[in-house]
């Protein structure tokens, strides 16, 4: 069981959680706080493996409780305001997803609400909830998962970057799933924090057919295998007489972030150029912009998510406009579009 703790200062809207949550195979709600105050002391007392929490909240604002939050308890949180606007302010705090409160008026809306809070529940964390902490193999389990045997041409493509901010773990992951376990080696950079990095890529380790990692300096790349840049830590790819290979270091803030999607684009247009393809979702800002438009300079290929599927529609539209974008297509097309370019057979 999935142990959830809510906290809302809104006592209706907390025990609507409490009752529809619980109605979900799996999850388990122990308890409840109205205040960052209670949610602390609730957090030791009842272990739980996850948390919903309102922004606007008496006391203590939820995105400062937040960051005072996870350096002490490496907590994953899903973050509710009926502000939008707030979005990028709660991932960059460190949410693993942000949601907005439904007009309650609308049974409808509500039970969406409802559904993807569950569905976020049960995609960042495990049934086994002692092992949702464990550290990620460099080597064995994650490393070892069989690959099928090459069936495609890959059309002179080695290396696939993607690059995501605000909405991005969920698009990154639809991506990812739609690609072969014998694909080129990936790279990603998402705006995340320390900790959230290492806890997403044992994520998306779990749900897809890839060996997927937090990045560590001097990383060997190899096929079936992605690589997550760490949060506070700019990832760049680097090639030798051996093949490709990453460094992780880090450094000041390159359009706002670190890791930031601009320093991996800029350091794929040089390393891999002509032989490199890459996609840019949803997120606030423009970075990536900049270092999409030096991959497709260099001969790559280039895809943008639409403003129509973006939970954002900032990054992937700034490089719309500086024309780094080869193709713009909908989150559910763009795993369809990389396996194209790589001769990839479609499969019914």
């Amino acid at each position: 069981m999935i142990k959830v703790l809510i906290v809302d200062d809104s006592m209706v809207f907390s025990e609507l959680l409490k009752k529809k949550l619980s109605e979900y195979s799996g999850i388990k709600i122990v308890g409840t706080a109205s205040d960052p105050y209670q949610a602390r002391d609730k957090i030791l007392e009842l272990e739980p493996d996850i948390m919903t929490l309102d922004i606007e909240m008496p006391r203590m604002d939820g995105v400062k409780f937040l960051k005072r939050l996870l350096p002490q308890y490496p907590l994953p949180v899903i973050m509710i305001s009926s502000r939008e606007d707030r979005a990028e302010e709660a991932v960059k705090a460190g949410a693993a997803s942000f949601r907005v409160k439904p007009d309650a008026s609308d049974p409808a809306k509500v039970n969406g609400f409802i559904r993807d809070v569950a569905s976020d529940i049960s995609k960042i964390c495990t049934r086994n909830s002692s092992s949702f902490h464990a550290d990620l193999p460099r080597s064995g389990a994650a490393a070892e998962k069989p690959a099928k045997p090459t069936e495609y041409n890959q059309n002179g493509i080695e290396i696939v970057a993607l690059g995501a901010s605000t909405g991005g773990t969920d698009a990154l992951e639809k991506v990812i799933l739609g690609l072969p376990d014998d694909c080129p080696p990936i790279i990603i950079t998402q705006h995340m924090p320390p900790v959230f990095t290492k806890m997403y890529a044992e994520r998306l380790n779990r749900s897809s057919s890839l060996a997927v990692f937090e990045a560590s300096d001097g990383m060997r790349l190899k096929k079936g295998m992605c690589v997550i840049a760490a949060g506070g830590f700019h990832m760049e790819l680097h090639k030798d007489s051996k093949g490709y290979y990453i460094s992780s270091k880090e450094g000041e803030k390159v359009s706002g972030h670190c890791p930031s999607v601009d320093v991996m684009f800029t350091s794929v247009a040089k390393c891999a150029g002509k032989a490199a393809a890459a996609a840019i979702l949803t997120g606030m800002g423009a970075d990536g912009a900049k270092g999409l438009l030096l991959i497709r300079q260099a001969g790559g290929y280039t895809v943008g998510q639409n403003k129509e599927t973006c939970v954002v529609y900032g990054m992937p539209m700034e490089a719309y406009k500086l024309g780094a974008v080869c193709d713009e297509a909908p989150l559910e097309e763009i795993s369809s579009l990389l396996k194209k370019k790589m001769n990839y057979p479609e499969r019914s």
